[in-house]
């Protein structure tokens, strides 16, 4: 539930996108559990003391304050609830990491609550910090998110390329695939 407060609100969201916008600032994209994938403005997070700064990072769990701006909500708090750590020390568990985050960004639409994908989400995080075999666990992880966005076709055999399925979709490449191929 989205706790309302006038034209304040809070909600728990994933960063999973960002771009410097102008000279101090971030648009962030964040995949929430009330409302999906929105996109916001980080006012000043790019300024050396910026308080937020920290918990408003790619791949961050937080739960944020936002105010109902014009064009995007603007984040007036952030509080890191997960920094995922464990990844971000791993070079290997990074290009796995973001490339989930571009499935999510390029197949959810803006707007559109999507509880199940945002748990989704969070678990895979959680498992791919501890986790060795990451090809494994993407694989399984393309597979509940199609499934669970109801693009999973019917007729699939036990050798579903479930990556080049989602290009497919998508009618174009993922730029992280070629990363994450290094590494599998």
């Amino acid at each position: 539930m989205v706790k309302t407060y006038g034209r304040i609100y809070k909600t728990e969201g994933i960063v999973i996108k960002r771009k410097n916008y102008g000279e101090s600032d971030r648009i962030l994209t964040i995949f929430t559990k009330q409302t999906g994938k929105i996109q916001v403005r980080a006012a000043g997070v790019r300024k050396i003391t910026s308080r937020r700064s920290p918990h408003v990072e790619l791949l961050n769990l937080s739960l944020f304050s936002l105010y109902k701006g014009s064009a995007f909500p603007i984040v007036i708090e952030a509080l890191a609830l997960d920094d995922f750590s464990l990844i971000k020390e791993n070079l290997r568990k990074i290009g796995f990491a973001y490339y989930i985050c571009e499935l999510i960004d390029r197949l959810c639409a803006e707007n559109q609550e999507h509880r199940a994908v945002f748990f989704l989400i969070e678990s895979f995080l959680t498992r791919l910090a501890k986790e060795q075999n990451e090809a494994r666990l993407i694989h399984e992880f393309e597979i509940v998110l199609i499934k669970e966005l109801g693009f999973y076709p019917r007729s699939s055999s036990a050798d579903f390329d479930s990556s080049l399925f989602i290009e497919n979709i998508l009618e174009r490449k993922l730029a992280t695939r070629r990363l994450i191929a290094r590494f599998a």
